[in-house]
């Protein structure tokens, strides 16, 4: 049973992208910065795409001081700052101040999506093809043999439509974006809607929304990868991790789901208690050995929540700084990845290498190459229905991971 969470067309609006926001339109030829103080929202020129196009940044700053900064070239998290227990505020998400370096090629042969707007699907799609409705697509192999993170030309390198806004939630960006009937090999022209809400109770809420005119898969997620002692600091393997899936789906060497859905108990895979990162992660293990460490799909527990219903995917606390996220979703599963493809060529804000491990990621999600495998939920969508998503990330400090 797929567990899209679908509008169908003519049924009542679900009210989950700021229908009703009173809207602040910026005009994003403007050279200027421009502030509106009383909302916390800022907007600067970021710089020029090669074909002359400008990009912007959007910052956020909430009431208790958290800013966030956004670019609409691939909607990528460029920044995220939050107090530590002592109240001192710190970057926690990996990236770069420019737009050169998002856009140089050493970046796009390392290619690790930082921050980014991933789609149409997110993670890998076997051998880049799959069947539906009686005709076989072809897509861009850009991960050896498979499809990855959307294709040569993803949703991360593409240029957003962008429109800020202040509600009662919070303030943020709405990013719009359409791709066309056959971008990167997909079927349907799809109409894509991604929000960022940056919320007074500590929230970063992230909804995505689309619509197609042909059946055609969809598996929108955020790629941000975070240290919570601060981007450019030392490894992610002692922060403490939860993550409330009692299974994965393992994979095979090029990391393609072998269509078993297997416990996590007795495993390096069970997170269902807070446990550091750095535990078990060396451990001699073919799984891990797949993955260069943890980069697998885990199986949350929903147990009877409805498909539109947040339920907790994941907690992450570091010991040093008190910093906890935490992560609901209305999504089936979570990529846990620890960065382990870092290896120091990248060098981020601080002037410092993002080292091997430096940076995790959790990435809700649909399962990887559900196209190909009819027992996983359905990522087909269909012209009739409406792709709707939903995962906030609450951030915090305290004392102990179960304070």
């Amino acid at each position: 049973m797929s567990l899209i969470y679908v509008q169908k067309a003519g049924v009542g609006s679900k009210v989950l992208l700021g229908v009703g926001l009173a809207v602040l339109m910026f005009n994003a030829a403007q050279a200027q910065t421009e502030t509106a103080a009383e909302s916390g929202m800022e907007v600067t020129v970021f710089g020029q795409l090669p074909d002359g196009r400008q990009v912007d940044v959007y910052q956020f700053t909430n009431a208790n001081g958290i800013e966030l900064r956004v670019t609409n070239y691939g909607g990528i998290i460029l920044s995220l700052k939050t107090p530590n227990l002592a109240g001192e505020f710190d970057d926690i998400a990996l990236g770069f101040d420019s737009l050169e370096t998002y856009l140089s090629e050493e970046y796009r042969q390392a290619n690790p999506y930082f921050g980014a707007i991933i789609g149409r699907y997110g993670n890998r799609i076997a051998g880049g093809r799959f069947a539906l409705n009686g005709e076989t697509y072809s897509l861009a192999t850009n991960d050896g043999n498979n499809h990855l993170h959307g294709g040569d030309q993803g949703f991360d390198k593409v240029l957003w439509e962008a429109e800020p806004f202040e509600s009662d939630e919070g303030t943020g960006l709405v990013l719009r974006y359409t791709s066309e009937d056959g971008e990167e090999g997909y079927p349907g022209r799809l109409e894509t809607e991604v929000t960022y809400t940056l919320t007074d109770n500590d929230e970063l809420m992230v909804d995505y929304r689309a619509v197609t005119d042909k059946a055609t898969p969809i598996n929108l997620t955020q790629h941000s990868y975070f240290n919570l002692k601060g981007e450019g600091s030392d490894t992610i393997l002692d922060h403490q991790l939860m993550i409330n899936a009692p299974a994965f789906t393992p994979v095979n060497d090029t990391l393609i789901p072998t269509g078993e859905i297997r416990a996590v108990d007795g495993t390096p895979f069970d997170f269902t208690q807070a446990t550091p990162i750095g535990e078990r992660i060396e451990q001699d293990n073919e799984q891990l050995s797949f993955g260069g460490g943890y980069d697998h799909n885990f199986v949350l527990a929903r147990d009877n929540a409805a498909s539109d219903e947040l339920v907790l995917a994941a907690k992450v606390w570091e010991p040093q700084s008190g910093r906890m996220v935490e992560i609901t979703t209305t999504e089936p599963a979570i990529q846990f990845y620890s960065g382990n493809f870092l290896n120091g060529d990248l060098t981020g804000k601080q002037g410092k290498a993002y080292g091997h491990r430096s940076g995790f990621a959790l990435e809700t999600q649909h399962y990887p190459d559900s196209p190909n495998q009819d027992a996983f939920p359905s990522t087909i969508l269909e012209p009739d229905d409406t792709y709707l998503s939903r995962t906030v990330y609450r951030f915090s400090a305290q004392e102990s991971f179960d304070e």
